[in-house]
């Protein structure tokens, strides 16, 4: 890293910055966090999903590092009282940039957007040969809804984005609409809403339905409009694909119920939902077979666990989807009609009937398989693995 004078100059400051960047996409951060405190600036970025302090600075670097990040995203450096946003480039990345007043001076944290990372074909997503199928098998359907559920940052964009790429021809018309556009695709008809003209998510679907669409994307659900318009959507002759915020494809049709969507119309427009997250993978030149090996259902499993080396951090590079897919067979057709208040209880028992893996059991594969490590799946799933 450079070395700073007291004074620092201007022409530092700029090249500190530039480092900085540089490091991070050399280390392939989503996200790059500036934090000014009372004793230090932190330096702090998201590498595979993880936050890790890189640097402390000395706390008088904060106001020239912000007016050089605002001047790289064109953004007002005299206001310092409200929220900014703005993007810039770097080495071929766009970073979006959000600004925000705290404390002691104002947060930056830029969100690295690196497009060609997203666009995979589903044969790169890592999934199994069953769960390829039932993707490819719901991409083939005329009409229906696909949801992928999870948290913020557990790669739902990307397998979504994966799907499209998939059904892209020119015999289909597909629009999507998006908060924000997560990346431009050639053939896709992307919108993106803008509440302050007063242009949503329901707004923009109805329109969408007059543009004689094939297939339809919807950044995200959120709402029992937005739910109704993709289901009525999904039942009349498109394909519709969307996200949903929750832990598992057992609580997306009870969310889609909260919402007041019926049972029944749930039962016919659904085609497929998949859950998932994402894993850090273990380094492949430094990990190491665990001493004791772990237990479930009485059986003994070999496991590796994470060391470090000049490859990795922390004993992790890069990362990989851990899935759980739960294709709308009859089963679960006939149980949602049968039942007014579906319990979640219900459901489950339902999928472990059909044979449904779920997320911790496909965790447990890629612990077995040396892939990831039991205590980056007990990270990641918390809760959902026992």
């Amino acid at each position: 890293m450079l070395t700073l004078t007291s004074k620092y100059n201007e022409n530092e400051v700029v090249d500190l910055v530039e480092q900085l960047l540089h490091y991070g996409l050399k280390q392939r951060a989503s996200d790059i966090h500036f934090e000014p405190y009372q004793n230090e600036y932190r330096i702090r970025m998201r590498i595979d999903g993880v936050l890790q302090t890189i640097r402390n600075l000395p706390v008088l670097l904060a106001k020239s590092i912000t007016v050089r990040l605002k001047i790289m995203a064109k953004l007002n450096i005299a206001e310092q009282r409200l929220p900014q946003d703005g993007q810039f480039t770097i080495m071929d990345k766009t970073m979006r940039l959000s600004c925000i007043p705290v404390l002691y001076g104002e947060k930056i944290v830029l969100r690295v957007m690196d497009n060609h990372q997203f666009i995979l074909s589903i044969q790169q997503l890592g999934l199994s040969s069953q769960e390829l199928n039932d993707y490819q098998t719901a991409l083939r359907h005329p009409q229906g809804l696909i949801l992928v559920t999870g948290p913020t940052g557990s790669g739902k964009t990307i397998t979504l984005y994966s799907g499209l790429k998939e059904i892209n021809h020119d015999t289909h018309n597909i629009c999507s609409v998006e908060d924000p556009i997560e990346m431009p695709i050639d053939g896709m008809n992307q919108t993106q809403i803008n509440t302050k003209v007063g242009l949503n998510f329901t707004h923009t679907l109805r329109s969408f339905l007059r543009q004689d669409p094939d297939i339809i994307m919807i950044g995200e659900i959120r709402d029992h409009e937005t739910a109704e318009i993709a289901v009525q959507a999904a039942q009349t002759g498109h394909l519709v694909l969307s996200t949903l915020h929750t832990n598992s494809s057992a609580e997306a049709m009870i969310r889609l119920n909260q919402m007041g969507i019926k049972n029944y119309a749930i039962a016919s427009s659904l085609k497929l939902i998949i859950a998932q997250r994402l894993v850090r993978k273990l380094c492949q030149h430094c990990k190491r077979q665990s001493d004791t090996p772990f237990v479930i259902d009485k059986q003994n499993y070999i496991h590796f666990v994470a060391q470090s080396c000049p490859q990795c951090i922390g004993g992790y590079h890069g990362r990989t989807g851990v899935y759980e897919f739960l294709p709308i067979k009859p089963q679960i057709q006939a149980l949602l009609l049968s039942e007014h208040n579906i319990s979640l209880q219900i459901l489950r028992q339902a999928m472990q009937t059909s044979g449904v893996k779920t997320l911790s059991w496909s965790g447990l594969d890629l612990i077995k398989q040396g892939v990831t490590s039991l205590a980056e799946i007990q990270r990641v799933l918390g809760g959902l693995y026992d």
